[in-house]
């Protein structure tokens, strides 16, 4: 009996990044609805439009559509933001909420990098009347 232990290769440990649209399942009653379909014909926002460019700073996020974050994609920069337990709760009720209710399997990261373009966005959009400004200007 070998005493080496066995790794997986690395086509196993990378996976793709682009989102995969599920297979839907054949017995009839229990098709999986499409994004369209479960919002009346309208985009979800779950998959990334994959043709955008990443343009950086508050430039590149206003100049894409409003509020879109940068999607399922390969992240070069990463930064650590500290949270307190009651913020990490609420986190995670959301991207449950977001599964549960809406059907999207969204990792917490996506749902952090979304509210950032948003606010930015936002920030772009309305200077100083943006809803970031008045958050941050509060005590």
């Amino acid at each position: 009996m070998p005493r080496r232990v066995s790794l997986p290769g690395a086509s196993e440990l990378f996976r793709p990044t682009q989102p995969v649209e599920p297979a839907p399942t054949s017995s009839p009653g229990h098709a999986i609805p499409t994004p369209e379909q479960r919002n009346g014909g309208e985009s979800s926002g779950v998959e990334s439009s994959g043709g955008e460019s990443n343009g950086g700073g508050a430039e590149g996020l206003a100049t894409r559509a409003p509020g879109r974050g940068s999607g399922r994609v390969r992240h070069d920069e990463k930064i650590t933001v500290y949270v307190s337990s009651d913020e990490l709760v609420a986190l995670e009720q959301a991207r449950l909420t977001l599964r549960a209710e809406h059907g999207m399997a969204v990792d917490r990261g996506r749902i952090v990098r979304e509210a950032i373009s948003a606010a930015i966005a936002d920030l772009a959009r309305r200077g100083a009347d943006s809803d970031l400004v008045r958050r941050l200007a509060s005590p």
